[in-house]
């Protein structure tokens, strides 16, 4: 756990491995061995996850969800320890369900599949809800800032920007009544009213909120995320190249990349195609686009996979190759109708007119 929360990723693989054995030869009763087994698979699921692995988690992600199964069905009076230390807990059982449903809503918001995203955040804030009558845990609140996080970013690729607005306005609001949750989440905050400006194309705003969310934040993940969002806002402005070529140096894929996240990776090549594209350097673009799909491909990263292929029908388009534009635009739309990807599905449809 404290070297997922320093970031030392290389080093987590190995000490996982070794963990899952200990867990699995343990002999306990059973409702101890399932609330250990939880425990670890969690850290599973999120090492993977921090690592923008979507595809790979999936096995982890199934056994994880298989073992909430087993555990709900289990009763705690069958608890009978003969070792005090057999009375320890790390959650309480009804907790665990709500991360498990948290964790299903971040991977599936990672691989795009936006309404699976969506009916596991309904049914975690639904048992959220229930709990907090009955209980007032911290970390309660946290579970629930993290879900609405989410579901906000679903929201607004979704094209329900109004929704997303009431759900940032109620993430102020739980952030409001804990010190140390507005200290946590702030940098996330101006982030997702960064994503909220560009949904409705206010650059200048978007610009000021990632700003803001830079000076905030020291995750190195989130940093990189802001930084390649910013970058976008900046190409799209159009007139910011000295601001935007020392933020690509900062976020280069092919060298010295600030985090080992797959994803953002991925990303990374992406925005450096969309800058190649607006700079009308096609072969350039094309190069860095092949390797978002490669990347994106491997792990079942649905957006990115939408993204790049419009992206590259485009360059074929304006290249006057309508036939090859054609066979990336189309896949694209048809990936795009799934997540639902409101952006992506407008723009491959005004390139097949």
């Amino acid at each position: 756990q404290l070297l997922l929360m320093e970031r030392k990723l290389q080093e987590v693989h190995p000490l996982l491995t070794l963990c899952g054995q200990i867990v699995e030869n343990w002999q306990g009763n059973p409702i101890q061995k399932e609330s250990l087994r939880v425990f670890f698979l969690v850290l599973q699921v999120t090492h993977y996850l921090d690592a923008g692995q979507v595809k790979s988690v999936k096995p982890c992600l199934k056994q994880l969800q298989q073992c909430i199964q087993t555990i709900s069905t289990l009763h705690d009076d069958e608890i009978l320890p003969s070792n005090p230390a057999d009375l320890f807990h790390w959650l309480p059982k009804e907790h665990m369900c709500v991360l498990v449903y948290l964790v299903t809503v971040m991977h599936s918001m990672q691989a795009g599949y936006l309404e699976k995203a969506q009916k596991y955040t309904d049914k975690a804030l639904m048992q959220l809800e229930k709990l907090k009558m009955l209980d007032c845990s911290p970390i309660l609140s946290s579970f629930q800032v993290i879900l609405l996080e989410h579901i906000i970013m679903c929201r607004l690729v979704t094209g329900h920007k109004a929704t997303a607005l009431q759900e940032i306005s109620q993430v102020c609001q739980l952030c409001q009544q804990s010190p140390r949750l507005f200290s946590n989440h702030a940098a996330q905050l101006h982030t997702l009213l960064g994503l909220y400006c560009i949904s409705v194309n206010c650059m200048d705003n978007a610009e000021a909120q990632f700003t803001t969310a830079l000076r905030l934040t020291t995750h190195q993940e989130l940093w990189a995320f802001i930084v390649t969002n910013l970058a976008s806002v900046y190409i799209r402005e159009g007139n910011r190249h000295q601001e935007l070529y020392s933020l690509l140096e900062r976020i280069n894929p092919d060298h010295n990349f600030p985090v080992s996240s797959h994803c953002l990776r991925a990303a990374a090549f992406y925005i450096r195609g969309l800058f190649s594209f607006f700079q009308g350097r096609y072969n350039e673009a094309k190069r860095f686009l092949r390797e978002t799909l490669k990347m994106s491909n491997a792990e079942d990263l649905n957006r990115l996979t939408a993204c790049s292929l419009v992206l590259l029908g485009h360059i074929f388009y304006v290249l006057g190759n309508h036939r090859e534009s054609n066979n990336m635009v189309v896949p694209a739309m048809q990936l795009a109708s799934k997540i639902p990807d409101m952006s992506v599905q407008l723009w491959s449809s005004a390139l097949l007119r």
